[in-house]
C-alpha cells in the first residue's frame, strides 16, 4: 500500500520542472506531526531547510554518521523492506544509475534508509540491500531518530493497518535525494525517474 506516493507521484513529476541545481502521548504526536500534504509542498516549493545530519547503524552494526561521506555524492532514499513494489523500483533504478555511471559511479554513494526500523533489523537489511547493489548501504536505527531524520528531508510515512492477518504496510512518499559533497541537499529525483535522468543531473554535479 503505497497510496501516497502514487497519487503524490504524478504531481512531483511535474514539480521535477522546479528541480534547483543550485541548490507526551501518541495523539499529541500525531497532531504535531506534519500531514503529507504540507510535506509536500515544503518540498516542492523549497520552504524551509531540508535535510540535516544522521547517526545511524548499517546492515553491518556499524555506527555511520553523515560526515563521513563528505567530499561524495548521496543518493538517499527513504523506505522499508517489505514494501512489495515502490521502493524496489526505485532502488533498482538507483542501482541503474549508479552502474551507468562507470569508475564515476564511485563518487556517489546510495543509502536507504528504513522507515521501519521495528521490523527492519540489521540482519534483514544486509539481506535486503544486498539483493540491489553491492554498494548500497541500508540504515537503521531509533525511532525518534528515523522520525526526526525524515521529516527533515520532509519525508512522510505512516503504518496502514492490514484488514487481514498480513503484515501491516508503511505508507510513506518515495523520493530520492540529492545530496552534495558538504552534507547540504541539492535536490530530488521524484518516483519513477528513469536512471539516465538521474545520472544527467548526477553528472552535472560531478563536474563542478
Amino acid at each position: 500500500m503505497e497510496s501516497v506516493a502514487r497519487q503524490l507521484a504524478t504531481v512531483a513529476l511535474a514539480s521535477a520542472l522546479l528541480w534547483s541545481l543550485s541548490g507526551t502521548t501518541a495523539r499529541a504526536h500525531e497532531a504535531a506531526t506534519p500531514s503529507a500534504g504540507e510535506l509536500m509542498d515544503a518540498l516542492m516549493w523549497d520552504r524551509g531547510p531540508i535535510g540535516g545530519p544522521f547517526d545511524l547503524i548499517d546492515q553491518s552494526g556499524r555506527r555511520r554518521t553523515d560526515t563521513e561521506f563528505r567530499g561524495k555524492l548521496l543518493l538517499l532514499y527513504f523506505g522499508y523492506t517489505y514494501c512489495r513494489d515502490v521502493c524496489p523500483t526505485d532502488l533498482n533504478a538507483i542501482a541503474s544509475a549508479i552502474d551507468r555511471l562507470g569508475p564515476a559511479g564511485n563518487a556517489v554513494q546510495p543509502i536507504f534508509i528504513t522507515v521501519d526500523p521495528r521490523r527492519d533489523t540489521v540482519p534483514r537489511l544486509r539481506d535486503y540491500v544486498s539483493s540491489f547493489h553491492p554498494r548500497l548501504i541500508g540504515l537503521t536505527g531509533p525511532e525518534r531518530d528515523i522520525r526526526k531524520l525524515a521529516l527533515a528531508y520532509k519525508v512522510y510515512y505512516a503504518k496502514v493497518a492490514s484488514e487481514h492477518a498480513e503484515p501491516y504496510a508503511i505508507d510513506h512518499t518515495g523520493f530520492i535525494y540529492l545530496v552534495g559533497r558538504d552534507g547540504k541537499y541539492l535536490g530530488f529525483f521524484p518516483p519513477g525517474t528513469p536512471p539516465g535522468r538521474m545520472v544527467e543531473i548526477i553528472q552535472q554535479h560531478l563536474s563542478q
